[in-house]
């Protein structure tokens, strides 16, 4: 199947990668017309990113939804995740991308926190914005530094460990101000697990007592977990979750609305039809071509 929008694999330019890279945004935006994917145009990544500005003001693309940056803004993404940057005049930064295989590695050494608060899409917003108080950027600049140092490879993916996880910590430091009131508790670990479940079994189904009666919990018990966690209810966030999906799939292939209508699990494409644009205002024909 041809795709429309092309999924971005990892790539390092560095030999024997270990699965994480780290590169300017100035050195990228240089190179956008001679990639094989200007990094402007709308793409799917499969890898996971955090992209930190340190000077200049632009817009970054994160699953449909256009974010205003500045200095000293990070932007989170997973894997799967739609992505577009706007490089400005001035515009300056950093960009770490590493795979799934390498985010593995580190869990052992993570609190399961920052995982949770990081890369989770469906929870929150991709956008951090940093105090200047903060040293995080000190610590993104010095991994910069030992990752451009070809002369010195001597015990290098230990440092990159090591700086990796102080990143990390330091950004949860800081999204956890921003997400105060989520913490690990046996409800947040009940949402995962549903959110799990979804995952696992949405083109089945999509009613939230289906879910319910799989956690063991009453409907009503899993209405108020979604309602303090993420302030929508079961059905709610099991529609944004499927009409997300929807919309990766419509602009990332040449797939027709029938043919995503029952990979979705819609018996009739008619009600895949309605469904949508009951959720987005459009038909899935119409969000395709407006996006492209």
């Amino acid at each position: 199947m041809q795709k429309e929008i092309p999924n971005i694999d990892f790539n390092s330019q560095k030999p024997d990668n270990s699965g994480i890279e780290l590169l300017s945004i100035e050195s990228l935006a240089k190179r956008k017309d001679e990639i094989a994917h200007n990094p402007e145009k709308v793409h799917q990544i499969a890898f996971n990113m955090i992209v930190f500005y340190t000077e200049g003001k632009s817009k970054q693309l994160v699953d449909f939804v256009w974010h205003e940056v500045k200095e000293n803004t990070i932007i989170h993404l997973s894997k799967g995740q739609i992505n577009a940057f706007q490089f400005t005049e001035n515009l300056k930064g950093y960009i770490l991308l590493f795979t799934d295989e390498y985010l593995k590695k580190q869990i052992n050494t993570l609190p399961k926190n920052e995982i949770v608060r990081l890369f989770n899409s469906h929870l929150f917003s991709p956008i951090i914005q940093v105090s200047k108080g903060s040293n995080v950027g000190e610590y993104i600049q010095l991994f910069y530094n030992e990752y451009s140092n070809i002369e010195e490879d001597y015990n290098q993916e230990n440092t990159y460990n090591s700086l990796y996880s102080i990143i990390f910590s330091k950004l949860e430091r800081l999204k956890q101000y921003q997400t105060f009131h989520l913490k690990r508790s046996d409800k947040l670990n009940k949402f995962l697990d549903f959110k799990s479940l979804l995952e696992l079994h949405f083109t089945k189904s999509r009613n939230a007592d289906f879910y319910a009666k799989k956690l063991n919990i009453t409907y009503k018990h899993l209405n108020t977990i979604c309602k303090d966690i993420v302030s929508l209810t079961a059905k709610q966030f099991i529609d944004e979750f499927i009409v997300l999906e929807a919309k990766r799939l419509l602009v990332n292939s040449e797939i027709k609305s029938t043919e995503l209508a029952y990979s979705l699990g819609f018996e009739e494409p008619t009600n895949f039809v309605k469904y949508f644009k009951k959720h987005t205002e459009l038909s899935p024909n119409q969000f395709k071509k407006d996006f492209i």
